[in-house]
């Protein structure tokens, strides 16, 4: 027998008995199999007494099977009340002899909310656009060309891009701050490894000269000493290198993995490598327009429960990335979920639109379309069937890949429905987001 209880939004607390005769049952059985094995003292294993085997290890088996037979009776429960459960219940016993003919026991627990999608064709959503050029492989071939310049001394003035030995000071109201200073400091203007008014500073120099100039730092500088203020330096240039640039042949291929040193072949890898990972930034960026549109015209209360559940695992990737990073992470350090409260937000909301548009429109991923994306991902590496049986190999890792279609069949939804606007974009600033 069971009963539900709204408490009210998403709260309901469901109320049950279980027969006791299911429960002794269950007990008495795993009481047997344990005496099979158990060892008691003055005894040969499979030869104790039941009475004895009861009273050592009855109490333990009582709570086993009765958590066990909570969470059974429960499932069952909210089947038959047809109630979709969001996180955990909590339970609490009312039966205070468990040895009573009925335990009675109520589950505290949200459901899945109602899910609203509005209308997606009175709103408007931004389409980016890229082709790729010529002119954008002969940019990276000009990058990849000064990656691997040498550098060699140079009698003239300096010039950006030239690689230069300094020894440099700073201070602050007369008084050198911290990481102001510095002898036979090495770097390569235009590298963007010092602020950009610091090395416009330094061109022009010749080796010998001493050069004194204020510089004031941006209001957003790390170093919060020096954050917005203005600051002397004084430059002494001890040497200039020019950059030379390898000749775009058959060394320079090599040198970038084409055995055969087959320039076009450079190009045309160049050309597979540039395209993947703009259509692979288009896609995020397109997505991300998509998601926003859903989160405006989609309209649920968030289960706590899955929100707390959501806060948690970001806070815990978020340690793992750090650990990555390098930083020592103390066992069992926590970081305030609150912090994570938005994103967990937006994410939960964006999950139970999207399963509600995949269950509507019958957007769920196709065999055909798992198979493509996979073999897409797989044209990246050297050996491509190799890919595609690891991804076969795991079930898991397919789900995966099926999640990600689902994404591209949800945006693709949005994008049919709604009122587009195409931004075609360039490299560069396809390149720049993260």
């Amino acid at each position: 027998m069971s009963s539900v209880e709204t408490l009210g939004g998403l709260q309901r607390r469901l109320n049950v008995s279980i027969p006791q005769p299911m429960l002794r049952g269950e007990i008495e059985s795993r009481l047997k199999h344990l005496g099979r094995t158990a060892k008691v003292h003055g005894f040969r294993p499979g030869k104790v007494p039941f009475k004895i085997i009861e009273q050592q290890y009855g109490a333990q088996v009582q709570q086993e099977v009765l958590g066990e037979s909570l969470q059974r009776s429960f499932a069952e429960a909210a089947q038959e009340n047809k109630l979709q459960v969001a996180g955990y219940p909590q339970f609490e016993i009312k039966t205070t002899d468990l040895n009573a003919p009925q335990i009675e026991y109520s589950a505290t627990f949200e459901v899945y909310p109602e899910v609203v999608v509005g209308e997606v064709k009175s709103e408007s959503v931004e389409r980016i656009v890229f082709n790729l050029s010529d002119a954008d492989v002969e940019n990276t071939v000009a990058t990849l060309r000064k990656q691997r310049a040498v550098y060699e001394p140079a009698t003239r003035a300096v010039q950006n891009e030239d690689q230069v030995r300094i020894d440099f000071s700073g201070k602050l109201d007369g008084v050198v701050f911290e990481g102001g200073e510095a002898k036979d400091f090495v770097v390569v203007l235009g590298a963007s490894r010092m602020l950009p008014d610091f090395e416009k500073a330094i061109v022009g120099m010749k080796v010998g000269d001493i050069k004194a100039f204020d510089m004031t730092f941006p209001a957003d500088y790390h170093g919060k000493d020096v954050a917005g203020k203005q600051v002397t330096f004084t430059v002494t240039l001890h040497s200039v290198e020019a950059p030379r640039l390898p000749e775009v042949d058959a060394e320079f291929a090599k040198s970038l993995g084409v055995a055969d040193g087959d320039v076009a072949k450079l190009k045309a890898e160049i050309r597979g490598n540039l395209s993947r990972e703009a259509q692979r930034r288009v896609k995020v960026r397109n997505k991300d327009n998509a998601m926003e549109v859903l989160l405006k015209i989609g309209q649920l209360e968030v289960p706590k429960a899955l929100l707390e559940g959501e806060a948690q695992n970001l806070m815990q990737q978020t340690l793992r990335d750090l650990e990555g990073r390098g930083m020592k992470i103390p066992k069992g350090m926590q970081l305030p979920t609150d912090a994570f409260e938005e994103r967990a937000t937006k994410r939960v909301k964006l999950g139970l639109i999207l399963a509600e548009l995949v269950k509507k429109h019958d957007l769920h991923a196709q065999p055909e379309q798992v198979k493509a994306l996979i073999q897409e991902y797989a044209e990246s590496y050297e050996h491509p069937e190799e890919v595609v049986r690891w991804y076969a190999a795991d079930a898991s890792r397919l789900r995966e890949v099926e999640n990600l279609v689902l994404e591209d069949n949800v945006v693709a939804w949005v994008m049919a429905g709604a009122k587009v606007t195409d931004k075609v974009v360039a490299l560069n600033e396809l390149m720049e987001d993260n």
